[in-house]
């Protein structure tokens, strides 16, 4: 799908649809186009979908990390004035919404989280990639997903060109970092927002133990899982995840 961004001061933004905002936070390495098929499922179904492009790269590197993130998400959220919005993350952006909801609960309605970091995450593997070494790339993008060949030419091609680039190779490691000095395990039990855990059986980079482990610490928590799926079930089983998630929104009529 080809969607036109929309920009409000430093906020860069896709918005389609009219209804309660859903906002989608991508992940590391996660353009918006991952989430085509939620766009297009929600923007139909009576919600605005909203994703704003995180400065994941653009931001200095002081400011690179799921706090600052998160900081960014809530200037987006009241610039934009939007009310009870249901946060939905992938990845590292399950814990920036996660964060953000922690520290801004009265702004969010639900959060929905997939894959997502915060508690425990295994990045790469057992070491970083190497650089320049294409083929060890194309294997750990298609590492993320059950099926490899998810993981089109276009994707591992990014993937090879954020490693090779020094800027935002120091900008990703800091992130990891973040993302490891920012765990949530004691922050869970006191968070009380509805939130709907989807997760893939078969998740390589955040193991099923951290979608059962986010599931007992976060007090009013549902989760659900989809066979045959990695890290990004919303780009690999679609149908499943939008079915799963509008039954649940229904449910909590949200």
């Amino acid at each position: 799908m080809e969607y036109t961004l929309k920009t409000n001061g430093k906020f860069t933004y896709l918005e389609e649809g009219e209804g309660r905002p859903i906002i989608i936070l991508h992940g590391l390495m996660g353009g918006l186009s991952n989430f085509d098929a939620v766009t297009q499922h929600f923007s139909s179904n009576g919600y605005k979908v909203i994703i704003p492009e995180l400065p994941v790269y653009s931001a200095p590197l002081l400011k690179t990390g799921v706090k600052n993130f998160a900081t960014y998400l809530q200037e987006f959220i009241t610039q934009q004035g939007y009310k009870d919005v249901i946060l939905l993350g992938n990845s590292m952006g399950g814990h920036v919404g996660l964060y953000h909801t922690k520290h801004y609960p009265e702004n969010t309605a639900g959060l929905v989280i997939t894959g997502s970091s915060g508690l425990y995450e295994n990045a790469m593997g057992e070491s970083y990639p190497k650089r320049g070494d294409y083929e060890y790339i194309k294997k750990k993008a298609e590492a993320v997903f059950y099926d490899p060949t998810i993981a089109t030419k276009e994707i591992v091609d990014e993937v090879y060109d954020t490693v090779n680039d020094r800027n935002k190779l120091i900008k990703t490691l800091a992130i990891a970092k973040s993302a490891i000095r920012h765990n949530m395990a004691k922050d869970l039990p006191d968070m009380k927002t509805p939130t709907c855990i989807i997760w893939g059986k078969q998740d390589s980079v955040t193991p099923p133990e951290v979608a059962i482990d986010f599931e007992k610490l976060l007090p009013d928590s549902e989760l659900f899982w989809i066979d045959k799926c990695g890290h990004a079930a919303m780009m690999e089983q679609p149908e499943a995840f939008n079915d799963i998630l509008l039954a649940w929104l229904k449910k909590r009529e949200l």
